[in-house]
């Protein structure tokens, strides 16, 4: 009976993912072939609507998951292959005066290996080498020790513990690490107490607020850090630790303020903890190679700009370093996540379309975006990216409002001044991104911390929208304060 009723759901399900896909075929069809007067942008070229029907087609498809995530932005690049760049089929080429300016199909394939791809891939080594050695549980051992035995203040560790690792670990294995060294924890709980729920639900807050800290921490970070980086756009040399200068310490008050709001929900019967976290640490020159690459990466992130080198190249300091004394061998790298990759690697792919066809150029020339009130537009981004992000990928939300509010943004000019400029708006959506953790669906680590059974949904949306909608507050007033002094 359980398998014919598995059948009819996941049947309804394949059909609905069908139509969704069917509809957005039509609506991208539609766009695609619109009379070119119908889009209001002056001087849109033939590539340019083509580009805008892409646009349209990674909305619907992020929208409706129609198929995976990474799935799309491969199917964004084959597109944009065949059909926008200089090596598309020749009936679709045309000539620049009659089509309007074609993309670079070697540019298109960069995005596989864009300098902020190899930044990620530098962090998921690390975390990988780390894991291997034993150097995380290691590392989690001693930072929580300093918090001892009352639970709340075992509560406080372990969401500061989980952030600062969600800085440089991904979030998603971060979240799964830290729960398994609360199995043994939640045993001397108990079963009826409200002190499960808060440390179940301290681990994907305290990952997804982590995150915040550096640009490699989630992808939504690494679309911003590009973009505002870029040499051919914004170019505005924002350095690893200038990004951690300020995030880190915001991330840090963030904690603090989601530590005070979990323990007042959800407050221990049990005074004490008796903590142990058990792990196999590798006690040999592998896990000392692990700890001084992982020390001198971080140090040169955070110290790199003053010494001449940037984030992306240091991000090769711990590949060439672990795979030349075999730290990390070629099966470890199945366990890079890389469908994140391509996901990144689709939303540089549709930022280059905007501006490499002159898309963007003629956006702004053509809607007069010096005339939007520069609050507004904060405010509704980042509201925007919350819910959205609520209910998809963090990283498709990123991807899709990025390259539309860096248009908008070069539009308005100096008018951002006021809320302290461009990377108040483009980090901001990282961070609000980052702050949408109300449900099960809408982070890794959520769902990881809901499939353990101990927390209910209910428990999730209380928690997750009061810190994420109070860690949104604090972060534009950050961002604006910081922003407006020159800082970044």
């Amino acid at each position: 009976m359980q398998e014919t009723v598995k059948k009819v759901l996941t049947g309804d399900f394949n059909r609905k993912k069908a139509l969704m896909f069917l509809i957005t075929a039509l609506a991208t069809i539609l766009v695609w072939n619109l009379p070119i007067d119908s889009f209001g942008i002056e001087g849109l070229t033939v590539v340019q609507q083509r580009v805008i029907a892409i646009f349209v087609m990674a909305v619907m498809l992020w929208l409706t998951e129609a198929i995976p995530a990474w799935a799309t932005s491969v199917v964004i690049i084959f597109v944009l292959l065949f059909f926008v760049s200089d090596s598309a089929f020749a009936v679709m080429q045309g000539s620049e005066g009659e089509y309007g300016k074609l993309l670079d199909y070697q540019g298109v394939m960069a995005c596989f290996a864009d300098p902020t791809i190899i930044l990620f891939l530098g962090g998921f080594i690390l975390a990988i080498a780390a894991t291997k050695s034993g150097l995380d549980v290691l590392m989690a051992k001693t930072l929580i020790a300093p918090f001892g035995k009352r639970s709340e203040n075992v509560l406080l560790g372990f969401m500061l513990i989980t952030g600062i690792f969600s800085m440089f670990i991904s979030n998603t294995a971060t979240a799964a690490m830290m729960l398994t060294f609360l199995t043994p924890v939640f045993k001397s709980l108990p079963a009826n107490g409200k002190g499960r729920v808060a440390l179940t639900m301290a681990i994907p807050i305290g990952a997804n607020l982590g995150g915040m800290g550096t640009p490699i921490g989630t992808p939504p970070n690494a679309f911003a850090y590009k973009v505002l980086n870029d040499p051919a756009g914004l170019n505005l040399g924002i350095g690893f630790g200038e990004w951690m200068a300020i995030m880190a310490p915001m991330v840090i008050i963030m904690l603090f303020c989601a530590w005070f709001i979990i323990r007042k929900m959800f407050p221990f019967s049990q005074k004490t903890i008796e903590l142990k976290i058990d792990g196999n640490i590798s006690h040999n020159w592998r896990t000392i190679v692990v700890g001084a690459t992982f020390f001198l990466t971080i140090l040169l992130w955070v110290c790199g700009k003053q010494l001449g080198v940037n984030a992306n190249t240091v991000a090769m300091l711990p590949i060439a370093v672990f795979a030349f004394t075999g730290v990390v061998t070629a099966s470890d790298l199945k366990d890079i996540d890389w469908a994140v990759i391509w996901m990144v690697a689709g939303g540089f792919a549709l930022g280059l379309a905007m501006n490499g066809t002159g898309l963007a150029e003629n956006a702004v020339n053509s809607i007069p975006f010096a005339e939007f009130n520069p609050l507004v537009i904060m405010v509704v981004s980042g509201l925007v990216c919350f819910i959205l992000s609520n209910f998809i990928s963090n990283t498709a939300t990123a991807a899709l409002l990025i390259p539309i509010l860096t248009v908008v943004c070069s539009g308005m000019g100096d008018k951002l001044t006021s809320i302290g400029g461009t990377q108040t708006i483009l980090i901001g959506v990282a961070v609000a991104a980052s702050c949408a953790m109300s449900l099960p669906i809408s982070t890794p680590p959520n769902a990881i911390a809901y499939s353990t059974g101990l927390i209910q949904q209910t428990d999730m949306v209380k928690a997750g929208l009061t810190v994420g909608v109070l860690s949104m507050v604090i972060g534009y007033t950050v961002l604006i304060t910081f922003c407006r002094l020159g800082f970044m």
